[in-house]
């Protein structure tokens, strides 16, 4: 059987396709409390991104907890029960290989709030305006 090819486009709506994909069964699992964790159960934790690699055989998770509290715990415990969330993606994906997970916290609203922060500056004001 030959190989199937993608054009780079294609490739690139299929990474996002599957990512988000795998973000929605991420976010049920967690938010369902499917995975039995005293820290994952006291916290709301939120998918905000999920990137694949082109393989589709790693994905890179980024989560954040509600209020950005405890975030390490939260890390921490998702780690320590990536198996079994690796075994809920792949079970209810179908794909042909198993994704890796790596969890990381989402930095992205720090970093929007300082862009924010940025453009709110008088002086920054100052030259946009001109």
């Amino acid at each position: 059987m030959a190989r199937q090819q993608f054009t780079p486009e294609q490739h690139s709506v299929r990474l996002l396709k599957v990512g988000e994909r795998v973000r929605h069964v991420l976010s049920e699992v967690l938010t369902r409390q499917q995975v039995h964790d005293d820290t994952l159960s006291a916290h709301s934790v939120s998918v905000t991104e999920v990137r694949m690699t082109p393989d589709l055989r790693q994905a890179t998770v980024f989560v954040k907890p509600l209020l950005g509290a405890n975030e390490d715990e939260v890390l921490t415990a998702l780690r320590q029960n990536t198996a079994y969330l690796q075994r809920e993606v792949a079970s209810r994906l179908g794909l042909k290989f198993a994704a890796k997970l790596r969890f990381r916290a989402d930095d992205s609203f720090e970093e929007a709030d300082r862009i924010e922060r940025l453009l709110s500056d008088p002086r920054v004001k100052r030259d946009l305006d001109d």
